[in-house]
């Protein structure tokens, strides 16, 4: 379809986030001609966790964008994923598409897939950050760290579950963000297992370890630490706390803990995190808007990274249809996308109870059930069932 009203080169964005989210808004804005920065601070976020994709709305997006062949060439071809007992035997089989969907892809692969493909037409800013944001009637004034201010006529915070953005413009975090009970780390370790392309799961009451290898590199698998815990007190920036708190919480734990342990003293990549989801009021103020997991995040087990593909394909396509008008856009947007995006998050709130059950009988009760749902019987049913959430959006038919 060809239409000037869809052109929006006279449109100026700056996106802040260096995940998924923002990328992938950045790659759909272009395609309408839009003139768009990227503040990233420090630099795109390499490694990562692996994130799936399921159902037909995901592959829709994901071809209109033209990257679903290449994060097929780059997706890690994971097998099954076996629940174990304290000494390695097995206890349940899981089917590699429970686990990862249609088709799973590291997280910094794809952020890597659609910064290359935009980085020639994005103002990519790296190591700066925002300062302050002033909504004006003709734009936001926007100052940074250490660029000089600028103008813009929309920004959009992709920023995360602890976005800076969201809090300059909709309040402090404390406000829309929801613990559920559980923290969550991961890094990498030495794999001792022999694990090719595979995973294991072994939970005690109220913690958990995974193990899993990717095939990209067979002497190393990527470690999952789950646990139940109350709300903790800690610096985000102070790794070397948040070690302290994962070796308290871990000691004593069997199967691979002693291992994993060991491996996290000398750990450069860790991840930790509260389990948590964010909601706010409304994902629009203003020329200002929120995407992906600073709108409607969840730290595991909401499919956040496909929500977010969605988001920005629905935001992106929305401007377009409106020319630009971002009172028009952006409420076309939120009325798309809010109960889309309640539905994944539904989803992840059992994420922690399924890896760290709280007690010997919740477990025995995790696997009897996963067992039943990995059945052949109900095999094509659990398939249904995890795809629900995910196709349960309509998408109108944008621009191109």
């Amino acid at each position: 379809m060809t239409n000037t009203t869809h052109d929006l080169s006279h449109l100026s964005v700056l996106i802040s986030g260096a995940g998924v989210a923002g990328p992938a808004l950045a790659l759909n804005l272009v395609r309408y001609g839009a003139r768009v920065a990227a503040e990233m601070a420090p630099a795109l976020r390499e490694g990562g966790f692996a994130v799936d994709f399921r159902g037909h709305v995901h592959r829709k997006v994901l071809t209109e964008m033209g990257i679903w062949d290449e994060i097929h060439a780059r997706q890690t071809h994971m097998g099954r994923q076996i629940v174990v007992d304290a000494d390695g035997s097995p206890k349940v089989d899981l089917p590699a598409e429970m686990m990862s969907g249609d088709v799973e892809i590291f997280r910094g692969e794809l952020a890597r897939i659609m910064y290359e493909r935009t980085r020639d037409r994005v103002d990519y800013v790296f190591g700066d950050s925002i300062a302050t944001l002033t909504d004006t009637p003709h734009g936001v004034d926007v100052t940074f760290d250490n660029s000089e201010p600028r103008r813009f006529d929309l920004v959009i915070g992709a920023d995360g579950l602890h976005s800076h953005t969201r809090g300059l413009v909709f309040g402090d975090e404390s406000r829309h963000l929801r613990f559920f009970d559980h923290y969550v780390a991961g890094f990498d370790v030495p794999n001792h297992l022999g694990l090719n392309r595979a995973g294991r799961v072994y939970s005690e009451p109220g913690r958990a370890i995974a193990l899993g290898n990717y095939g990209d590199d067979p002497d190393r698998a990527v470690a999952l630490l789950v646990f139940r815990s109350e709300r903790l007190s800690y610096d985000r920036q102070d790794i070397a706390a948040q070690k302290r708190i994962l070796a308290e919480r871990f000691a004593g734990m069997g199967w691979e803990g002693p291992n994993v342990l060991k491996a996290l003293e000398a750990a450069d990549d860790l991840y930790f995190d509260a389990i948590a989801q964010i909601h706010v009021d409304r994902l629009a103020q203003g020329r200002v808007a929120l995407l992906g997991d600073a709108g409607y995040g969840a730290t595991m087990g909401g499919m956040g990274t496909g929500v977010a593909i969605v988001g920005a394909y629905v935001l992106a396509g929305e401007l377009a249809l409106a020319g630009g008008d971002h009172r028009t856009a952006f409420a076309a947007y939120e009325a798309r996308i809010r109960d889309f995006a309640k539905g994944c998050q539904k989803i992840s709130g059992n994420a922690g109870p399924f890896f760290a059950p709280p007690t010997e009988r919740r477990i025995r009760g995790r696997d009897r059930m996963y067992r039943l749902l990995a059945s052949r019987s109900l095999a094509a049913f659990f398939k249904r069932l995890t795809e629900k959430a995910a196709t349960n959006i309509k998408l109108p038919e944008y621009p191109v």
